[in-house]
């Protein structure tokens, strides 16, 4: 069938079509046709057909525009010229046509500007030649005015498949014309059909180009236009565009310093805060209210350094902004949120003063900013307490309106803390205590909790900036909480964080206030799940910090953990929230004398052992049976015991007791793999806490898990030797049972993972494997850069490098530095020979690997991490590496890379091998990279040279 027929079949069943495979079948055949050399001929064919539907002309538009983006190189360099005549007639022909279509006719001829240089566009390069079209045909100005909008928008475009030297060689051709293009949107402005277009323009060309000086911008007529739109409804958002672009423009790092910029400034201000009075006119659209509300935002950003000095007219900036953060509407008022923590961070830190000289000038000086800008801060905080309360219709709250509300009040509590940095916890906090006294007395009468509620969130967000020895206000709020109407959930969750918050201030009390705080912590474990969570975490705070206060009263913290653990008595409190009093009463442990912190860890252990112990008594066909969650829940508290309880000997003590129950789980769900993660974890911990006192179950815990993972295959047995080699790996007396570890663990990985399909099915092992390697290399180098095992694991990572799971390549290329490293180290001296005779075999396909993961094998996010390990390479092997880089770039083909990329490439390593500064190989790698990936059919060739499918590893042993 003709290719056109197809296209237009295949769109005709994806819009109209009712039968969703066939609908889906289309989109992907559609999207494959995208990618074909006939998408060319059959886009444009289409695109100039006047029969062509609207879902036609978008479709091959978008084509057409993707493929001069991506795939410009595919045709032969005389057709150029037709294909820029053919983009130029549709963009003649749908001058009045579809708004989106033009839109990508006038993407693709910017594209096409990128690729051919001014000589090839004919001479004076495609804004002269705008210039002279828009003069000819000035019927098809607003055709022209779009494709002149976006041709600075697409300047830098990396969707653009250009060479790096070419796209910068575009833009320095652009900036030359700059004077054209302002002086064909100024022919434009008189006519007002055309003002806004010409407004968009205006505004694309001052975000890409700086080179005018503000005392010329400050006069020029499209300053003055787009300043006097400000008044415009019309006219309204394009005029803002503009302005903010002109405010950045005076600030942005082009720019010379602020004082020359001052012509422009003074201009710009004026108009702005004029606009004032529109923040609170009702009668005005939302959307215009919040274009003004951005100009104000990106004044007080921009000049925030002006605006800390502390001037008049500085201030009346402040109070426009105060005024915008009033606003009720969130997407509005936060617009400002940045503007007070950078003023802040200005007016507070000591760097802002070093001008002043002397300490005493400095000081003097920061005392005076912070002086006039006190009140407005004052002010702020006032604000922000009124703005975080709960809204009467809260409860009616979709979950999705819920989180939004969560979210603004998190972000207004950062706007507090800021404000308490400049004005003092101290006096933040007077503030918020005349707020509650108002909120109590006003809710005794009139029910609303909502005040009360907000005004202790915001205590609790400055909790860590009211000194520990206020003893005139903190003392009067906590007798007011236990006597608040706790019975409204919100309210009592509030009252248990904010007593978890000043967990600190209550250790340091020598008032009798522990007692009340308790009973609402534990009568809000009985509330809501909600309130029980942050009871819970109220109840860690309260006895990391104050453990002293808590050792003579323990039996009734227990009481309350078992009855949290059980899920008896009512309480509401969760199995993930439970960790929290788990934490609690672990600390508190580490409190007591040996003898009564031995039986203490055994009761905080019961809860979880006793129903593990039933379900092993049970015999191994039941545990095998019952669902993972049921175990795991008790397994993950003795995690968090085990990693609390810094008590090394008396844990230890523990973990060998409950050893042959761990064991009846390792052996009964081996295959399981959540509870051998949950298992490990909980090991893990142990080691962690007990060190060298593990050492009577260490080697029946190593013996169980590599023997098990030979069996069942499951990584968390490898991070688990992890934490083992860490802890033991430097102890001569365990080298027996860790060298005979390394050997049974790595053998059984490298015949698991032995194509790149293995890594790829198994990243969580290939991932916890070569962590593990370099946990052996950084703490047990002796045993296993000599064993047999080191060069197969050599072996098995090269094959794994291109794994696209990133944690696992990241693991990988982490164990290749590694190496590499430890031979370039004093401490590896005595392994360069065993170290050189694994690499230098392997050298040259290593180096292919790497480049080829440079250059497309692996996402461009992880660049940085195989460069590093190039880098190693080259500054351990030096001209080896060149040769071997050298030998690999020579089969990518010219039409890919350049024989003067590659050479760049080579200098650069070569630079970076006698030990110059790693920037500019940082640089080059960063730019191969790029022009190797330039588009799908570039990356493919370049690939196709450096990777086939499958390395010939297995000449090397």
């Amino acid at each position: 069938m003709d290719p056109q027929k197809m296209v237009i079949n295949a769109l005709a069943a994806l819009y109209h079509g009712t039968n969703d495979a066939m609908r889906a079948d289309a989109d992907r055949w559609l999207q494959d046709f995208q990618h074909t050399i006939d998408a060319w001929q059959v886009a444009d064919s289409l695109l100039h057909d006047p029969n062509s539907s609207i879902e036609t002309l978008i479709f091959c538009s978008q084509t057409l525009r993707s493929k001069v983006q991506r795939d410009f190189e595919e045709l032969p360099g005389e057709a150029f010229g037709g294909l820029r005549d053919s983009l130029y007639t549709l963009l003649k022909r749908l001058n009045k046509g579809p708004p989106k279509v033009r839109t990508q006719i006038c993407i693709a001829i910017a594209a096409l500007a990128v690729h051919v240089s001014v000589e090839d566009w004919g001479g004076g390069g495609v804004v002269n030649w705008l210039s002279v079209e828009m003069k000819s045909q000035p019927e098809l100005v607003p055709s022209f005015l779009e494709l002149l909008t976006v041709l600075p928008q697409e300047a830098n475009s990396h969707r653009i498949a250009a060479r790096p030297e070419r796209r910068r060689q575009f833009e320095k051709e652009l900036v030359s014309f700059s004077e054209v293009a302002l002086s064909l949107l100024t022919a434009c402005w008189d006519f007002d059909e055309l003002k806004e277009q010409v407004l968009d323009g205006f505004a694309s060309w001052l975000r890409f180009c700086h080179g005018i000086s503000a005392a010329t911008l400050a006069g020029h007529p499209l300053v003055v236009g787009a300043l006097s739109s400000l008044n415009s409804d019309q006219l309204l958002e394009a005029a803002v565009n503009v302005t903010s672009e002109l405010i950045h423009y005076t600030v942005s790092k082009n720019s010379a310093d602020i004082s020359s910029q001052l012509p422009l400034i003074h201009v710009l201000v004026p108009r702005v805060m004029a606009l004032k009075d529109q923040l609170k006119d009702q009668s005005k659209d939302e959307e215009d209210v919040k274009a003004i509300a951005r100009l104000f935002a990106d004044l007080g950003d921009s000049y925030v350094d002006l605006i800390a000095t502390g001037s008049d007219e500085a201030l009346l900036i402040v109070q426009a902004l105060l005024e915008v953060t009033s606003h009720p509407e969130f997407d509005i008022s936060s617009m400002t949120y940045n503007f007070w923590h950078n003023l802040q961070v200005i007016l507070t830190r000591r760097d802002s003063y070093m001008s002043y000289g002397s300490e005493v000038s400095m000081e003097t000086e920061k005392n005076r900013r912070l002086q006039i800008f006190y009140g407005l801060y004052e002010m702020l905080v006032s604000l922000v307490c009124s703005k975080v309360e709960f809204p009467d219709n809260y409860s009616g709250f979709s979950e999705e309106d819920l989180k939004d509300f969560k979210h603004a009040r998190y972000a207004l509590s950062d706007v507090l803390l800021d404000a308490t940095e400049v004005i003092g916890g101290i006096s933040a906090l007077k503030i918020l205590f005349m707020k509650l006294v108002e909120a109590v007395r006003n809710c005794e009468q009139n029910s609303r909790w909502q005040p009360c509620e907000a005004v202790l969130f915001c205590m609790q967000a400055i909790a860590k900036s009211v000194p520990s020895q206020e003893n005139e206000l903190l003392p009067q709020v906590f007798n007011l909480i236990p006597n608040l109407p706790l019975q409204q959930q919100q309210l009592h969750q509030t009252a248990c964080a904010t007593i978890g918050a000043y967990s600190k201030w209550i250790d340091t009390s020598q008032l009798n206030i522990l007692p009340p705080l308790i009973d609402v912590l534990t009568k809000g474990m009985g509330s809501s799940e909600e309130t029980a969570a942050a009871a819970a975490v109220a109840f860690k705070y309260i006895c990391e910090d104050c453990r002293r206060k808590f050792v003579g009263s323990l039996d009734g913290l227990f009481h309350i953990y078992h009855i949290a653990i059980s899920g008896e008595g009512g309480y509401k409190v969760s199995a993930d929230d439970s960790m929290h009093l788990v934490e609690a009463l672990s600390v508190l442990i580490m409190e007591l004398p040996p003898e009564h912190a031995r039986k203490a860890l055994e009761l905080i252990c019961m809860p979880a052992i006793n129903p593990l112990q039933a379900i092993v008594n049970q015999g191994p066909e039941a545990l095998q049976q019952l669902p993972a969650r049921q175990l795991i829940i008790h397994i993950d508290r003795l995690a968090c015991i085990f990693r609390n309880v810094q008590l090394p000997e008396i844990v230890a003590d523990a973990v060998h007791t409950f050893w042959p129950l761990f064991k009846a789980i390792f052996d009964s769900r081996a295959w399981d793999m959540r509870t051998m993660e949950s298992l490990c974890r909980s090991c893990k911990y142990a080691v962690r806490t007990c060190g060298r006192y593990m050492v009577r179950t260490i080697a029946a815990m190593l013996e169980e898990i590599q023997a098990l993972y030979q069996q069942h295959n499951q990584s968390c047995f490898l991070y688990l030797s992890s934490e083992v080699i860490k802890i033991f790996g430097s102890d001569p007396s365990c080298a027996d049972y860790l060298r005979n570890l390394i050997e049974k663990l790595f053998g059984h990985t490298v015949k698991l993972l032995v194509s790149i399909q293995d890594f790829t099915a198994r990243p969580d092992i290939a991932d916890d494997c070569f962590l593990l390697a370099s946990r052996c290399i950084r703490y047990c180098p002796d045993l296993f850069v000599p064993s047999a095992i080191f060069p197969m694991l050599m072996h098995c990572s090269m094959i794994g490098i291109t794994i696209q799971h990133k944690e696992a390549s990241k693991s990988i290329l982490s164990f290749l530095s590694d190496v590499v490293d430890l031979a370039n180290s004093s401490e590896g001296q005595k392994y360069i020979s065993i170290i050189n005779d694994v690499i230098l075999p392997r050298g040259a396909i290593l180096t292919r690997i790497l480049i080829a993961s440079l250059t497309g094998a692996l996402p461009s996010s992880r660049l940085e991490d195989v460069s590093y390990v190039l880098l190693s390479l080259t500054r351990t092997y030096g001209i080896k590496v060149i040769e071997w880089a050298k030998e690999s770039v020579s089969l990518i083909p010219p039409a890919a890379v350049t024989e003067a990329e590659c050479a760049s490439f080579l200098s650069a390593l070569s630079k970076a091998a006698s030990g110059s500064s790693i920037s500019h190989l940082t640089d080059t790698l960063e730019e191969l990279s790029d022009v190797c990936r330039r588009n799908r059919t570039v990356q493919e060739i370049v690939q196709g040279a450096l990777r086939p499918l499958d390395w010939n590893l297995t000449t090397v042993a």
